[in-house]
Formats: structure tokens, sequence, C-alpha cells
């Protein structure tokens, strides 16, 4: 048995009267048997202080911690792959300033662009330019129609395309689209008018003109939050990392009410090409 420690998140406290329990990296709290097996001699194998144990009491328990997910070699944290490294960050500095500094951070090379250099809308041709991995997209704004049409066909061409937007005080990251089939801006905005039953309001706000007050500013903690949400998303896809929990990052809507900065997640699923109408026999 190698020598091991308690994963993050997981910790094992003593309760006045009741002995051993663990807190996982859930939040839920669990009883620990030690029946008559050294408590402070457990406590030092599970934080890896002490060579793996030669009582099968105590070897009995770590086994168990193991079994249970607690325990584990000490984790590294993957490296960003280089063949994933080349990342186009498109939209609004107020985003992508801060994003590319988030995923330079984390060891990606982030190449930064207007939203429409000279007021002409990007083509497919232009997001492929110089073989970037993905394509992420930041608008401090509602998404113009056809926009991103060019975009949603990144997946086809082997790159992965992660977009987010903002409608007044909500603004929606959403699902990662790395391969054909995965849920593009085009599906999101059918599955939203779907959902709701002002979907001629929302089509109308979507397609303009709009009547405004006062701006929306995103502030610095909202900025964070936004480009935090995205970043993680590409790190998990570009080092293939698993969800540790809630909806998988590919099936997933997210909206952020940017006053309180609460995120809700959303399922969201492609919307499958519809067959053509039989033609009638006349």
């Amino acid at each position: 048995m190698s020598r091991s420690r308690l994963v993050p998140g997981a910790d094992v406290v003593a309760v006045p009267g009741r002995g051993l329990a663990v807190r996982t990296p859930e939040g839920e709290f669990l009883s620990v048997r030690t029946a008559d097996a050294d408590q402070d001699a457990l406590l030092s194998l599970l934080t890896g202080a002490t060579a793996p144990p030669r009582d099968e009491r105590l070897a009995r328990l770590v086994r168990a911690f193991e079994e249970a997910g607690y325990l584990g070699e000490e984790p590294r944290t993957a490296p960003w792959p280089a063949a994933r490294r080349d990342v186009r960050v498109v939209g609004d500095p107020v985003l992508t300033e801060p994003l590319a500094a988030q995923l330079t951070a984390l060891g990606a090379r982030p190449l930064t662009a207007p939203a429409a250099p000279g007021g002409a809308r990007l083509t497919v041709e232009d997001l492929l330019d110089g073989g970037p991995a993905a394509v992420v997209w930041c608008l401090d704004g509602p998404v113009p129609d056809g926009l991103w049409d060019a975009a949603d066909r990144l997946p086809g061409h082997g790159v992965a395309w992660l977009r987010c937007h903002r409608e007044g005080w909500q603004a929606y990251v959403e699902p990662v689209a790395a391969a054909p089939g995965d849920v593009t801006s085009a599906h999101v905005r059918s599955r939203r008018l779907a959902a709701t039953p002002a979907h001629r309001e929302l089509a109308a706000y979507w397609t303009g003109p709009r009547t405004s007050g006062a701006s929306v500013r995103l502030t610095p903690p909202a900025v964070t939050l936004l480009t935090a949400l995205l970043a993680d998303d590409l790190t998990r896809w570009a080092t293939d990392a698993l969800a540790v929990s809630g909806l998988p990052a590919r099936r997933r809507l997210r909206q952020v009410d940017l006053r309180s900065l609460t995120v809700t997640e959303h399922p969201v699923l492609p919307v499958p090409e519809v067959a053509p109408m039989p033609r009638k026999d006349r």
C-alpha cells in the first residue's frame, strides 16, 4: 500500500462523545467506526504523515477510505496540452481581455480580436485562420441575428466553440461545442424560444430595435465570474477533465444574474434536424 492522503475537500473531525466523522467533498458527514483501532494513528495515516500500517485493523480502515474515494495519491494538476493551447478570443474587450489573462495563467495561448473588425461579420475562414484549437466569443450585449452562424460550424472543423453574451442584467454562458452534434448557439436560441410563453417578445428583443435606459455596466466581480466560468470550461475541455458535479459542460446552459452573481444551470440538448415534409402526389 503506497503512502496517500485525504483527497481535497475531505476532512476527518473528532466529534465529542461520538468518535471520528468524515466530511465528504460533497459536504455530507459520515460516521467512522474505528472499533478499538488507534484513532491518532489512523489520523496520521490519513494525512500521509506515516508509512503504511502493519496493524491489520488500521490497514482495513485505510482501505475503506480508499474504496470510498476519500483517499488517494497527491493530486496533480494536468498541464494544458500543447495541441490545444492556441485559443482565439473574440468579442468585447471588457470580457476578452480578462479572459485572455486567465487563460494565459492556466497555460493556454490566447489570441484576442474584436468581434467584427471594420463592421464586417467574421466568416468561418476568419475564425479558423491560424489554426486555433478553440474559439471563444464574448459579447457585452445580445447576439445579433446570424452573428454566430459561421462559428456554429467550427465543431465540424475539429475546433471547440464556446461563447457568452449579456441580455440586460442576465448573462448566458453557453455549452462547449467540441464535436459535430454538440449544442450550438442556434440550438440554444431554439430551446430558449420553445421554453418561454413569451417567445414572440424574446425573438423581437433579439432582432431589435430596442429602446433602452441607462446602459448596464459590468462590475469587476461580474467580469471575474463570467471569465472564470469560461476559463474553467475551456480548461476542462483542454485537459479532458471530468465534471465533478452538476450537468456536463457540453449539455449545460448557465444563466448568471449580474446583480446577485447567482449562477443557475439549465440542461440543453441539440435540436435534431427536421425531416422535409413528404410531397403528396396529385
